[in-house]
């Protein structure tokens, strides 16, 4: 019989990642941009408290690898397209997305965010709302502005921020639709709005 991981608080999900040769890799090559409050974030964080929690012994693979940071000086899209193909020229195996979360109020149609963080707490999901990054010494950090504890029940449910208006609302239920993630993860529970 597996034994599953117990995840209680951000110190074990910290210690998790940190044990993790590859995700410490993947957020090593990330620091080298020297991005402005940079973060790897959504399910690079999600998933691995998931396959955890369900005691799997295959990491779950991921589409991306979302590298955000904040940088109201630069908020062209070729320059996020630049640090792409950096990072790829570094690790070519891993499918790394770079956006600067300064302009993405643009593409969303949304108010300006005033941070990496502030983007990040008004993801669709308060269990994808989370980051990690490395400090000087190369300690994870971790960001969870929704909290953690619909992460480690797992519990999807929508940000305060998607349940604010319809249109929100309507997104998060048709990602919730489209990611079908109880198919990967079957203890999942799923709230609707």
């Amino acid at each position: 019989m597996k034994v599953v991981a117990i995840l209680q608080n951000e110190k074990d999900i910290i210690n998790l990642i940190q044990n993790d040769r590859e995700m410490m890799t993947i957020l090593r090559t990330a620091k080298t941009l020297n991005l402005p409050d940079w973060w790897i974030c959504a399910g690079f964080v999600r998933s691995k408290i998931w396959d955890t929690l369900h005691a799997f012994t295959a990491k779950t693979n991921p589409t991306d690898i979302d590298v955000i940071y904040f940088d109201k000086d630069n908020t062209d899209e070729v320059t996020e397209k630049n640090y792409e193909a950096v990072l790829k020229e570094l690790l070519p195996n891993v499918p790394w997305s770079v956006k600067n979360e300064a302009r993405m109020h643009l593409v969303n149609d949304i108010p300006p965010y005033m941070s990496s963080e502030d983007a990040i707490s008004k993801f669709p999901e308060t269990a994808t709302a989370l980051g990690v990054k490395l400090d000087t010494k190369d300690n994870v950090i971790l960001t969870a502005p929704c909290g953690i504890v619909d992460v480690l029940n797992l519990e999807v449910k929508p940000t305060a921020y998607f349940k604010e208006t319809a249109k929100r609302a309507q997104f998060y239920e048709k990602r919730i639709k489209q990611k079908n993630w109880q198919s990967i993860w079957p203890k999942l529970k799923i709230h609707h709005i």
